[in-house]
């Protein structure tokens, strides 16, 4: 690299990017492109909202990762949906065996593995200061975004809802006053996935606009499924669409009024469960194993409808900003469907002759799932301070309101034809007041401290049932709890630039259930008692060589009281809640980005994360030893009831490590730019379940992408090819160990194109 007066620290930075690429495990989750710079090349200020009021990313007291930009292009445009996101941001994992719809959210290896259409998480998720509650609406496209903040840690005060572990944080674009402007973006790929962004920004006059966004994601049928019923036997491909309308009324500088109307329709596939398709005593997929092809001999397919809808109104005076943030989110349809045993035939405990594979098939299992009917309400009044001073601060109420109704179905296998079925109901209600309050003693010195009371009350019923025998008593429950959740955060600025910053924060999840079950062995509706965490993190926030390079590292360590897990599978085949006496987790982050060059720029991230489950007598069921000589390998000691002891194994689907880098190299070719770029990213090992099975431990697994396109035009215009997994690497990402050796893959490879244009 040449190094000239005009680049001074170019050689310090890229010895450092030298130095952090050769770490282990590294990877990124910085997201900026050259859109994102000054016309002398430096890297612009990084605005966020992680404190519910705009400040500079330096500032903010939280582990706090941004995307946007290309970032979030290179997301969608080979129809990935909100999972990937998990392959950009360090400490963050996301899964599904729902495919699609119900993604789960893990930050710091703390989550929710449950299924349950009633399940609770502790990473929150908030699109467009809108707390999505329910799982199956946390998997609302990405579309049309200002950006992605991830805030890893309690965000109990500030935030409405569960959220011990973080927040991801979604904002839209928003209208713009007297512009007309908008875009379009059309990409096609390998089985004809097809992905289409449409935004237009319309002025209607000098006070108000109009902006109306879509996105249309589409992927042909690449598996096939011989043994499945006619119509139903190439699956995988799917049919994705949402849209977002926003009104900006904004009359003077002291008042504005945002409404939002938004929507998505899908159908398409379900997860699809593979049956023995790991090798008994390891973790590696069976030789010649085919992921164009399934075994399962079952209907497999899922649909999903929700609308939504939000007022902002903001009043600004003087002295303070007074906000109201009214919410409404409804699934109007949710089912899912699938062949979970991931073969064909009755099994081999039927009396049947018929065959049965591949491999052992102990038994048919065909179930369904979905919400019948949901709404959810909420309210936020806030005021935030505006006047100048020593002491800023801002406060406010929350309220929240859902009714949830589920049904769970059993079918004849090979057919839909119900063997029964289970209507199931959760009603939730919270109130909680919150402020915060913070105080610059000198100008390096900065504290933060906030308070927050939340009350939250749910019932939960089963208001029918045609299980035979009828389910075990009691049918109907209710919990209530209250907590009092706190923060407290000084900042210390060590240079101009440079930030040192220390956190203690509580969270607060409160009480869950799980739907009663026939068994065997039967069980009653259960509740998990609250769960709390406590979390101490440090961390150092600097922008360096004139602002060429950025830096973001913390250390933390975090402990739950009576963490809310979810035992699922086992030979007994139950899901379970249960709660540990305490976890643990500790760990580190980077965030790393520079730009040595006008035209060079390199992202790189990672983060180590380590938890364990502390409770002496905590026991699940281990996974099947069905048929002759078909046995998994628990890795846990059994205890004298037969169940595995769980006490020091890690949290499921919490890697050690993971990481991410990214770069773009952009050159000057004629009118326009031609440009390269390319992302890598790398998790470590994870454990599927609460017990270890070594069959069960997905092995690491890397992804790489390639981007290389042209803009012209003032970037009005360009072209683009791509792949995403361009290796082809397939790995087991989820399980199944009740029955047999029965996991689930990851995306394959996509190559295609893309053509993109501003107006």
């Amino acid at each position: 690299m040449k190094v000239t007066k005009a680049y001074p620290g170019v050689t310090f930075v890229a010895a450092s990017v030298a130095v952090v690429l050769a770490a282990p495990g590294v990877t990124r989750a910085a997201n900026n492109t050259p859109a994102d710079t000054d016309d002398a090349g430096n890297i612009t200020e990084v605005i966020v909202t992680a404190t519910r009021r705009e400040e500079r990313l330096l500032d903010v007291p939280v582990s706090t990762s941004v995307l946007s930009g290309a970032a979030l292009e290179v997301i969608g445009s080979a129809g990935q949906d909100i999972r990937q996101l998990a392959f950009t941001v360090p400490s963050l994992n996301i899964e599904s065996s729902n495919g699609r719809t119900f993604p789960r959210f893990y930050i710091r290896g703390y989550g929710n593995t449950d299924f349950n259409s009633f399940a609770s998480q502790p990473v929150s998720l908030v699109y467009d200061d809108i707390v999505q509650e329910n799982p199956a609406l946390k998997g609302f496209p990405i579309f049309d975004q200002a950006d992605v903040e991830v805030l890893r840690g309690p965000q109990g005060t500030l935030f409405g809802r569960n959220s011990p572990a973080g927040v991801v944080k979604l904002e839209s674009a928003k209208p713009v006053l007297g512009q007309f402007s908008g875009s379009a973006s059309v990409s096609d790929g390998t089985f004809n996935t097809a992905d289409f962004d449409g935004v237009v920004n319309i002025p209607i006059n000098d006070t108000m606009a109009f902006r109306a966004s879509t996105q249309g994601q589409h992927r042909d049928n690449w598996v096939n499924a011989p043994n499945a019923p006619p119509g139903n036997q190439h699956l995988e491909g799917y049919d994705d669409w949402a849209a977002r309308l926003q009104l900006l009324y904004k009359p003077s500088d002291d008042f504005s009024a945002l409404f939002n109307v938004h929507g998505r329709t899908l159908d398409g596939s379900a997860r699809l469960f593979r049956a023995n398709m790991i090798q008994l005593g390891s973790n590696a997929i069976v030789p010649r194993f085919n992921p164009a092809t399934t075994y399962a001999d079952g209907y497999n397919g899922q649909s999903y409808t929700s609308l939504g809808a939000n007022a902002h109104l903001t009043w600004n005076t003087p002295e303070f900003t007074y906000q109201s943030i009214t919410g409404y989110e409804s699934i109007r349809h949710y089912l899912t469907i699938g062949d979970i045993d991931g073969g064909y035939g009755p099994g081999a405990f039927s009396p049947s002759p018929l065959p049965s594979g591949p491999g052992f098939i102990p038994f048919p299992v065909e179930t369904g799932g979905g919400i019948r009917s949901h709404y959810q309400l909420t309210q936020e009044f806030r005021m935030v301070s505006n006047a100048s001073g020593p002491l800023q601060g801002q406060a406010g109420i929350f309220l929240f309101d859902e009714n949830v109704e589920a049904i769970g179905n059993d079918y004849v296998y090979n057919s839909l034809q119900l063997t029964d079925t289970t209507l199931s109901r959760q009603k939730n209600d919270a109130e909680a007041i919150f402020g915060s309050l913070e105080y610059t003693f000198t100008s390096a010195l900065k504290v933060r401290a906030g308070l927050r009371f939340t009350e939250d009350h749910k019932t939960f019923s089963v208001p029918y049932t045609n299980v035979t025998g009828g389910l075990p008593p009691p049918e109907s429950a209710s919990a209530r709890a209250s907590r009092v959740n706190w923060d407290f955060s000084p900042t210390y600025q060590l240079a101009p630039d440079v930030n040192l910053y220390a956190r203690i924060a509580t969270g607060f999840r409160a009480p869950s259930f799980g739907a009663p079950s026939a068994g065997p062995p039967p069980l009653p509706v259960q509740i998990a008692r609250s769960e709390d965490n406590i979390s101490y993190e440090t961390g150092i926030k600097a922008e360096m060589f004139e602002r060429r390079a950025s830096i973001a590292f913390d250390i933390y360590y975090f402990n739950v009281s009576h963490q809310q897990l979810t035992a699922v599978g086992g030979a007994a085949n139950v899901t379970q809640l249960l709660n540990a006496d305490h976890t643990i987790g500790k760990g580190a982050e980077l965030d790393f980005e520079a730009h040595p060059l006008r035209n060079l720029l390199v992202n790189v991230s990672a983060s180590y994360n380590y938890t364990r489950i502390e409770d002496q007598g905590l026991a699940v069921g281990p996974c099947f030893n069905w048929g002759p000589g078909a046995a998994c390998t628990p890795l846990n000691p059994l205890n004298s009831a037969g169940l595995a002891e769980i006490n020091g194994n890690p949290l499921p689907q919490a890697p050690r490590f993971t990481g991410d880098f990214s770069l773009r190299y952009g050159h000057e070719v004629g009118p326009g730019e031609l440009y390269f770029y390319t992302d890598m990213s790398y998790r470590s090992a994870i454990n599927f379940f609460l017990d270890e099975e070594k069959e069960f431990i997905g092995a690491p697994l890397f992804q790489g992408g390639l981007r290389m396109g042209y803009i012209w035009d003032q970037g009005k215009y360009e072209v683009a090819a791509f792949c995403r997994n361009c290796t082809n690497e397939i790995r087991v990402v989820g399980g199944i160990n009740f029955e047999n050796a029965t996991g689930m893959i990851n995306d394959p490879r996509i190559i295609g194109g893309q053509v993109s244009v501003k107006f």
